[in-house]
Order: structure tokens, then sequence, then C-alpha cells
């Protein structure tokens, strides 16, 4: 997987690229804890290019968004594919995030 950052005023948006699986854990928790310490207030995980996502990954979103809301920081989830989509909604994650068809409406939302 690659991750590529990229900022849009005040938001930051992770792109992620390939397959969210668990040996990618540490390289995505690496990158988000770098981004919220760095003081930004309002993230977008990019997720148009990942077709497939795995447990331990979900785990990770969850807890990117706990560290988020501890730190009042806002988190949007974009792009999930049907797979993906399936996969956050058979376990119930997508009450969870709030969750954009493309990138531009997320970044939008935090205005």
């Amino acid at each position: 997987m690659k991750i590529e950052t990229q900022n849009y005023d005040n938001v930051t948006v992770v792109e992620l690229h390939g397959e969210f699986i668990a040996e990618f854990i540490k390289p995505f928790q690496d990158a988000t804890s770098s981004i919220v310490a760095a003081g930004t207030t309002s993230i977008v995980i990019d997720m148009t290019n990942v077709g497939f996502i795995d447990s331990s990954s979900l785990e990770q979103l969850l807890w990117l968004a706990e560290n988020c809301k501890k730190s009042n920081r806002q988190l949007k989830i974009a792009g999930l594919d049907e797979n993906c989509t399936k996969i956050f909604e058979i376990t119930r994650l997508d009450s969870r995030f709030d969750t954009y068809n493309e990138v531009s409406q997320a970044v939008k939302s935090f205005v």
C-alpha cells in the first residue's frame, strides 16, 4: 500500500493506494499520527484506490477516529468502492463515520 498526503487549506487528505491490510497498519498509523500531532483539525481518508480492507485495518480506522475525537479533530472517509462500502455496512461502521462518494465533497463538508 502507498500513502500520500495533500493539503487543501485546513484539510489534510490521506490517499491510500492498494489493499488496506494488516501489514500496512504501522505505516498508516505513523502517517496519521504525524498529521494529528501537526495540529491538523480536519482529515479525510481517501479510499478511492483501495479495493479491499481487512478487520485489522478497520480497527485502525476506529483507533484514528478515537484519537481525532479526543483531540477535537474531525475525520471523514471518501471514495469507498462497492466492496469496501459493503464491508462498512456489514460491520456497521457506516454509522460511525461520515462517508462521501468524492474527496471533493468530503473536503467541502468541513467549510
